[in-house]
């Protein structure tokens, strides 16, 4: 519960990517939000290529047509170009809480996020063994893992929502081609998630993956990429509502 007694209302979608000529592309996304949910998440790929400049096209519609707290963490497009501090600064700069490790509480709801990443699910996630490369990969899966149990550390509520981009459970990219599963998510997500007794989970990145899913202790996992929410329901907004 919010600390009113109400529950709060929380809009999430991911994967908006932002090009330089998306003006306006979420303009009925963000006033819809507004309407129906009392905070909005972001999960990553907020821009297509990284770019300062398609960040600030996605700052301007969110200062036009968002009047809800947003809170976003990036997602694998939003480094493409080398410069993610750059797409940070000009989030952060139009109000939105970006968490890369962090946690900020809203009315009594914790939220912490990291972008993940890859490695694979259950027995046959990678490990660090072998190649030097090898053992790189396997190193940022775990680092990013640890960041995200750094940031529920610092949750004193009740109620704890997670924000990714990457998947921590391998049911929600079913759908996706299995060869490309160990990019789209990893198994080393989901410990600090169980282990804190996170309330809900939402990531993106699986644009042709399953809505929903759960982690091996029924934390339950929601894919909000838009491409997908958008296939699934053509006449609404690509958001998932969730009341906690």
């Amino acid at each position: 519960m919010a600390k009113d007694g109400k529950k709060m209302r929380i809009a999430a979608t991911a994967d908006v990517h932002y090009g330089k000529h998306s003006k306006g592309k979420m303009q009925d996304l963000f006033a819809t939000a507004s309407r129906e949910a009392d905070v909005l998440l972001m999960c990553g790929d907020l821009t297509d290529y990284g770019l300062a400049e398609e960040a600030e096209l996605l700052a301007a519609d969110i200062r036009s047509y968002l009047r809800i707290p947003v809170i976003a963490v990036l997602g694998n497009h939003d480094f493409e170009s080398a410069h993610p501090e750059a797409v940070i600064k000009v989030m952060e700069e139009a109000g939105v809480e970006m968490l890369d490790g962090e946690a900020v509480e809203i009315e009594g709801v914790g939220f912490a996020g990291v972008c993940g990443f890859g490695g694979g699910f259950g027995r046959r996630m990678l490990n660090a063994w072998g190649e030097p490369l090898i053992k790189t990969f396997v190193q940022e899966a775990i680092d990013q893992a640890l960041r995200l149990e750094q940031a529920l550390t610092k949750l004193q509520t009740e109620r704890r929502i997670v924000l990714l981009h990457y998947a921590p459970v391998r049911a929600t990219v079913e759908g996706e081609p299995p060869e490309i599963f160990p990019f789209l998510g990893s198994t080393r997500l989901e410990e600090p998630i169980n282990r804190f007794r996170v309330s809900a989970c939402f990531h993106g990145h699986a644009h042709n993956g399953t809505a929903e899913g759960a982690t091996a202790t029924n934390v339950p996992v929601f894919n909000v990429a838009a491409p997908l929410l958008q296939k699934q329901a053509p006449d609404k907004q690509p958001f998932r509502l969730f009341e906690i």
